[in-house]
């Protein structure tokens, strides 16, 4: 697997999107202090390598996409624990922080065994690829170019085509969709 990126955020292929976001019911927290305390449950959990991703940047702490994704390894697994159930990423680093800190609680009580277990589920997956990498365009493209470089791998990825599937043309949507939201 290639190194996640802290920025963009690498959302995991598969994992679904909140559609509904909640505040957090809880103390208002800080970004750095929620920061600091899911790298340190993280550290506590004997996890190394650890990229926490999001679409905070250098005075944007607050992202129109407040997702949040953990990636690490644990006891020689590459995992990803991702959250964007609140509406703010300090809010989905407590999150992680949180649930971490339960199942360091597993271990404290016998249960390493199923920390293990539970990770199965949250074993990364390759980054995805970016929108205009699916698109076959330029990253720089007018949307005109866009555009024209969706319809042409459209023509690919249909599932009517011998060369498609309606995987490949879900994929083909999503990332138009996803150029479409950043440039417009």
């Amino acid at each position: 697997m290639s190194t996640p990126t802290a920025y963009p955020l690498a959302w995991p292929a598969g994992w679904p999107r909140t559609q509904c976001r909640q505040v957090w019911p809880g103390k208002n927290i800080t970004l750095a202090a929620a920061l600091t305390e899911c790298q340190a449950e993280l550290r506590r959990l004997g996890a190394t390598n650890i990229v926490l991703s999001s679409n905070v940047t250098l005075g944007a702490d607050r992202p129109a996409d407040p997702g949040v994704v953990a990636y690490c390894t644990y006891d020689g697994m590459q995992v990803s624990i991702p959250c964007d159930r609140w509406v703010t990423v300090a809010g989905n680093l407590r999150a992680i922080a949180k649930t971490i800190e339960a199942m360091r609680g597993m271990e404290r009580w016998g249960a390493k065994h199923m920390i293990k277990a539970m990770f199965q589920g949250f074993v990364a997956l390759p980054a995805p690829k970016s929108w205009w990498e699916i698109i076959g365009a330029q990253a720089t493209a007018s949307m005109a170019d866009i555009e024209a470089a969706y319809r042409q791998a459209a023509r690919r990825a249909h599932p009517d085509t011998p060369t498609g599937s309606h995987a490949a043309m879900a994929e083909l949507n999503a990332a138009m969709d996803q150029a479409r939201k950043e440039r417009s």
